[in-house]
């Protein structure tokens, strides 16, 4: 079988898939699967545009209240407006994921008028990546922005989760690029692989050395021999960060006392038709969000840790 028709039967199993998933869709909810209510807050980082947007439409269309936030005031504001204008219950308030000050107001506010929040979707990213590029001139913002603004945002939202039990959700969208152990655009050092594979002795600072040396060999012009990811390297290796980063804090919140469970997990949205890709993906955002959001509202959360792609999970 050739390159082509292998690429062409992968479209197809994609293309069954995502009709499968839309069915899915419309399927509602049964009344003693829905543990949420009105009174349920989710938080979407980045919801202005893209992913993010449809992830708060669709949250909102199933009755949760949904903060959706952005760096950017007046489109943020004008983003929940649409919504509002539809009857969803979605509200805006502007944050910056990099902003320490930013994000200390937003705590403050989210606290005081809604008490706290039940789902938070790490959405907000970069990519300065399009067709066949691989510059990695924008290396630090991007793993700035897509690695440090999660971390940045979880640890701010963990004393704020409310106490319930059907726990905490946490959805990070991430990307197959940032797997460990693909079979393509994997890291070539097999040690670090390993290293960072073993969840029974990761550590936070495993990961930050890891992306610290990547844009080390960055600044000296040497990255490309360090044994990174071939495509999209920038990109890729904050993904890979994401999704470690996902298993150790599922390793850390599985020691929280029941009914104050916080279940974390990330998952691949595939090639969106959205700005970041130049509007040249192959799959719609409405499809792109749906996993996040059958995640978020998983009726019996016992998944954690886990890594997800139409609704399925997949290997780091």
């Amino acid at each position: 079988m050739g390159k082509s028709d292998k690429a062409e039967r992968a479209k197809e199993r994609r293309e069954k898939r995502l009709q499968e998933i839309s069915l899915l869709r419309t399927i509602p909810y049964s009344d003693h699967q829905r543990w949420w209510s009105a009174e349920t807050v989710a938080v979407v980082t980045g919801g202005n545009r893209g992913i993010g947007f449809e992830i708060s439409r669709q949250l909102a269309a199933q009755g949760v209240t949904v903060i959706l936030t952005s760096r950017d005031h007046s489109v943020g504001l004008e983003a929940a407006k649409v919504f509002q204008e539809g009857g969803l219950n979605v509200f805006f308030h502007q944050l910056d994921v990099l902003d320490t000050l930013s994000i200390n107001e937003f705590c403050d506010w989210l606290k005081q008028n809604y008490g706290g929040l039940d789902i938070l979707i790490n959405n907000a990213a970069v990519n300065f990546n399009q067709g066949s590029d691989n510059s990695v001139e924008y290396a630090s913002q991007v793993i700035t922005t897509n690695y440090y603004g999660i971390k940045n945002m979880i640890q701010a939202m963990i004393p704020l989760m409310k106490h319930s039990a059907p726990g905490g959700r946490i959805v990070n969208v991430s990307s197959r690029l940032g797997r460990i152990n693909g079979k393509r655009n994997k890291l070539e050092d097999a040690n670090l692989r390993e290293k960072l594979s073993n969840i029974d002795t990761l550590t936070e600072e495993m990961i930050d050395q890891t992306v610290s040396t990547f844009l080390q060999q960055v600044q000296e012009g040497t990255w490309e021999s360090g044994g990174w990811p071939k495509t999209f390297t920038d990109y890729s290796v904050s993904k890979l960060a994401v999704n470690t980063y996902t298993r150790l804090m599922a390793r850390i919140f599985s020691e929280r006392p029941e009914g104050e469970k916080i279940y974390i997990n990330c998952y691949c949205p595939g090639w969106v038709k959205t700005a970041m890709t130049g509007y040249a993906g192959n799959i719609s955002a409405e499809d792109g969000a749906d996993t996040a959001v059958w995640l978020a509202l998983l009726p019996d959360q016992a998944v954690t840790g886990k890594f997800f792609a139409e609704r399925r999970e997949i290997s780091f």
